[in-house]
């Protein structure tokens, strides 16, 4: 699933591509993709794009017009591409395209395509009026997580007593930091994904911190280099995608602990004292 670092640098390029045209119409192109019925998408049409912007995982498509200087009327497409949704610039306009999930045609130019891969078909689009920030799905989000500072990412985690790694995934503590992120972060602030997030000390909620803008920062820099979102192995990872390959801060194994749907990736030396984790959903330590 695209994470902070991708839905940042994609919601940049498509700001660049389509501010300031004017929307001619928005066409959902499967019946569950869009999740709110009031305000009717033909309300939306001829407002121009104001920009593309992003919150977590979501790109907020923000469209509005200008009355004496004043803004009105704003309204926000709310996007979220799940696993297998891509939203990208649509120059052919196919009545009925591969996977296509919603369409947004503009006055002059190409269109926006919304589409997704495979056929559990989960991305989704909200039409929200006002403040998007104020109502679901963004309302329980928690802050971006690149923007949270030390005091506050220490309050959060002693308040939750889990496993940091869960504790990152939870979009309700942070925004915007999935699977790859979590085992990237963890793996520089050298802590393991199993420890428990009361008993960190405040040595381990700085690197952790520290570890967080930096994970974040080297993702945006890459992915600014890329004229699309790109695959989950296409990000800069030293843990994730690397299982079985040595560690390029110690040269130790990485290792992961897997579960049905995912897999935890760490090195033993960096995170866990030299120990493996168990190879099954119990995560004990191997003796």
């Amino acid at each position: 699933m695209p994470e902070l670092p991708e839905v940042a640098a994609h919601a940049e390029r498509l700001s660049a591509a389509f501010a300031g045209t004017p929307l001619a119409r928005f066409e959902p192109m499967h019946p569950a993709v869009l999740k709110t019925f009031d305000p009717r998408p033909a309300t939306a049409a001829s407002k121009a794009l104001k920009e593309v912007g992003h919150r977590g995982k979501y790109l907020l498509l923000r469209f509005g017009e200008s009355d004496g200087g004043h803004e009105a009327s704003d309204l926000t497409f709310v996007v979220h591409l799940m696993q297998a949704g891509r939203l990208r610039i649509d120059t052919k306009q196919d009545r009925k395209p591969r996977g296509g999930m919603a369409r947004w045609t503009f006055a002059d130019g190409p269109a926006l395509l919304l589409t997704e891969a495979g056929t559990e078909r989960r991305a989704g689009v909200w039409l929200l009026a006002g403040d998007p920030g104020a109502v679901e799905p963004l309302a329980r989000l928690g802050p971006d997580a690149h923007t949270i500072g030390r005091d506050e990412l220490a309050q959060r985690l002693t308040a939750s007593s889990e496993r940091v790694h869960g504790f990152l995934r939870d979009q309700s503590h942070l925004a915007g930091i999935g699977r790859l992120l979590a085992n990237e972060i963890l793996h520089s602030a050298r802590i393991s994904p199993f420890a428990n997030t009361s008993r960190l000390d405040g040595e381990a909620v700085d690197r952790l911190h520290a570890a967080i803008a930096i994970s974040i920062a080297r993702g945006l820099a890459a992915e600014r280099e890329r004229e699309d979102m790109g695959r989950s192995q296409d990000r800069p990872s030293d843990v994730h995608h690397r299982v079985g390959e040595p560690c390029p801060a110690c040269g130790d194994a990485v290792r992961s602990v897997e579960y049905r749907r995912y897999r935890v990736a760490y090195c033993p030396t960096c995170q866990t004292g030299g120990k493996v984790l168990a190879d099954n959903t119990t995560s004990r330590f191997l003796k």
